[in-house]
Order: structure tokens, then C-alpha cells, then sequence
């Protein structure tokens, strides 16, 4: 399976995000993710990006399809995380988790009702008729601990599908990141941040991020997220 440029942002953006939560009750301190699941792990990008930056995150990373877990398993088992990343293959809509997580994070299909390919392969890791985005965010709302948080990479043209299926799940957005492949281009890719908690004070962030400037060079704010992850920025 291919690695994408916007997984790898979205990746690092969320674990940005996770290490500057700072937990009220505790003094200013940084917020700890211990129980983490990531939803449609594929190679286990997320689940590795989010294992180097936090130390003391346990991550059950769940993927439908066998050899993409398999995958998976191997990129797993060549990290030096691999004791805290375990890697599942099932289906997440049926699978009965033993705990509920202070972190869910996915990187779902994102095709619904569209054109499919001949591979079926194709067809699990990019349209979600094995896992509708309604099923989807069924599987964060039951298993995320009630002051937990999720994080969603979404295509920019499902942008009212979602706010209207988070809202009908009750699940509060707390930022969102509008994302361009370059500052000539528009929306493409939209990352959502939330958590079950529905205080009518706390408003939505909104952000955007270009991946590109106009000298097709990557931009300062691309590379601020991250230089810690690719060799040559």
C-alpha cells in the first residue's frame, strides 16, 4: 500500500496536537495518551508516527483487510515500538474491544456510492462499503472513554456529509484543518478534531495548511510538522 503526503500531515498533525493538550486538573500538565485505536490502520503509518511521539501510548491498530495487516505487522515488528503497537485483523464494525480508548484515530475509505476499481483490494482501502462513515463514527462513539478525543482525515468535498453526520452522533468538533495541496489550490483533504462533549461555549478552530508555496517548495508550516519525520527537510 502507498504512503501519502496527506497521511503523513495528517499523522503529524494530530500527534502536535495530542503532545500540546494540557489536562485542567492537572497543573498545567500535558494531557497522557495511554489506550489508542486507529481505525483502518493499513501499512500502520498512524499508529508509528503516533508511538515515536508518545512514549506511553498502548495503540491497537485494526485493518479489515489480511494482507494489509500483514503489512502492517511487518512495519510494526521492524520499529522500535513494537511492543506498544498491536496490530488486529478484523472488522472494526464487529470486533468487541476489551477497553474503551482516550484516543481514536482514522484515516478511513473515503468513497461512498462512487465508481468502483476491478481490484477489490482498491476497493477495501478506498470506498467504505465495508465501513460507511455513519458505521464509522458508531465505532468512536461506543468505544472512546468520555473525556477522550478522535481525529478524522476526511476528503474536503464530504465537508457537509460529515458536520451533519458528527452532529447527528453528537460528537463535538473542537478543530478543524483545511488542507491544499498548494496555496494555488483549493481544499482538498479536511482533518477533524473532536470528542464526545457538547458545551455550547466551546466553539470549533478553524485552520488551513498548504503543502506547496507558489516555488512548488514545501511550506514553512508543512515543514515545521514534519521535519521529524522525513529525512530530507
Amino acid at each position: 500500500m502507498k504512503v501519502t503526503t496527506d497521511a503523513c500531515l495528517f499523522g503529524a498533525w494530530l500527534v502536535n496536537e495530542i503532545n500540546n493538550v494540557v489536562h485542567p486538573d492537572s497543573f498545567g500538565k500535558q494531557l497522557r495518551i495511554n489506550n489508542c485505536l486507529d481505525i483502518g490502520t493499513g501499512t500502520g503509518l498512524l499508529a508509528l508516527m503516533l508511538a515515536q511521539k508518545n512514549d506511553e501510548a498502548f495503540i491497537d491498530a485494526i485493518e479489515i483487510d489480511k494482507d494489509a495487516a500483514e503489512q502492517a505487522k511487518e512495519n510494526v515488528a521492524s520499529s522500535p515500538w513494537k511492543e506498544r503497537i498491536n496490530v488486529i485483523n478484523a472488522d472494526a464494525k464487529k470486533f468487541s474491544f476489551a477497553n474503551k480508548y482516550d484516543l481514536i484515530i482514522s484515516n478511513p475509505p473515503f468513497y461512498e456510492d462512487e465508481l468502483r476499481s476491478e481490484s477489490e483490494r482498491k476497493n477495501i482501502a478506498h470506498h467504505s462499503a465495508n465501513l460507511t462513515l455513519k458505521e464509522l463514527l458508531d465505532v468512536i462513539k461506543t468505544n472512546l472513554t468520555p473525556d477522550g478525543i478522535f481525529f478524522l482525515l476526511m476528503p474536503y468535498k464530504r465537508n457537509e456529509e460529515i458536520n451533519k453526520l458528527l452532529k447527528d452522533h453528537q460528537l463535538h468538533v473542537s478543530k478543524i484543518l483545511f488542507v491544499r495541496q498548494s496555496i494555488k489550490h483549493d481544499y482538498f483533504r479536511i482533518f477533524i478534531k473532536g470528542d464526545l462533549k457538547t458545551s455550547a461555549h466551546q466553539e470549533t478552530e478553524f485552520h488551513e495548511i498548504s503543502t506547496w508555496d507558489e516555488n512548488q517548495q514545501y511550506t514553512p508550516a508543512f515543514n515545521s510538522l514534519l521535519k521529524e519525520y522525513y529525512l530530507y527537510l
